[in-house]
């Protein structure tokens, strides 16, 4: 298979994203996938199609989209059986339920590194289709995604992912095996979602108190999220003596719990 032209490398490195060249790590992150649940797979910036030819020798109905026009191109000149599902496109402005038909549907790739986290929040967003995500992404973006409470990356992102999702760190992937050589590591993860979920809380409340609580990360929970205006009596639950990435993200959904009966009774 021909390299990409330096114009299509450029294109890709402007959009945050880099070639992976090393086949056997292509192979590897096309494995990650389990299939469990689905059969039709959405690849997120196939680039030249080097994760893709892997993932077209598994039983998923494949579908890809990519914003890079030179990428379409290629992959429409050299993968025949995928030309019908090759998408020319921003994912993240696609409605998800009429781009997958409105059935479970898997996201795998090497995401550009300038958009991977807006990708992981479009995702949370449509939970309800997406059974499992895998993919690579710059090494501490995917570390913060999968950290745990008491970690110092421990943030918005990692919360709300886990309520939804059990999240694995993989492997680490160097910068030698791209082209062009990005100057940070990459790291693969697989994120699979919790089934049967009671929240017991709203979801808008739950995104509401994680965000305000994280904006000001050093203080006590008791004074970061004075924003929302809670009642003196529950100022005095011992659960807001901590800072927020003490909470893990069950501790999140009860303390919106908490938080939105004391709203109620106010």
């Amino acid at each position: 298979m021909s390299k990409p032209s330096k114009n299509s490398v450029r294109a890709k490195k402007h959009l945050g994203q880099h070639f992976l060249t090393d086949e056997n790590i292509a192979k590897r992150i096309a494995d990650t996938l389990q299939g469990t649940g689905y059969n039709q797979v959405l690849e997120i910036g196939p680039g030249t199609g080097v994760l893709t030819k892997y993932l077209l020798k598994k039983d998923y109905k494949l579908s890809v989209i990519d914003l890079d026009e030179e990428s379409i191109d290629y992959l429409k000149a050299h993968y025949n059986e995928l030309e019908a599902n090759i998408i020319y496109g921003d994912f993240l402005k696609y409605s998800l339920e009429e781009l997958f038909n409105n059935k479970p549907t898997a996201i795998i790739g090497n995401f550009p590194y300038n958009i991977s986290s807006q990708i992981v929040f479009k995702t949370l967003e449509n939970k309800h289709l997406i059974p499992e995500f895998s993919g690579m992404f710059q090494k501490e973006v995917a570390e913060r995604i999968c950290s745990h409470e008491g970690s110092k990356i421990y943030g918005i992102l990692s919360v709300l992912t886990q309520v939804f999702y059990d999240a694995e760190y993989l492997f680490t992937v160097p910068p030698h095996v791209f082209n062009p050589p990005p100057k940070v590591d990459s790291g693969v993860l697989r994120l699979t979602r919790k089934e049967n979920l009671e929240l017991n809380c709203s979801e808008k409340m739950l995104y509401r108190v994680v965000k305000t609580a994280f904006q000001q990360r050093r203080k006590t929970l008791r004074n970061s999220l004075k924003p929302l205006q809670l009642s003196d009596a529950f100022r005095e639950d011992p659960i807001l003596t901590k800072r927020p990435e003490q909470l893990s993200p069950q501790a999140f959904v009860e303390l919106t719990r908490k938080i939105e009966i004391d709203l109620q009774n106010a």
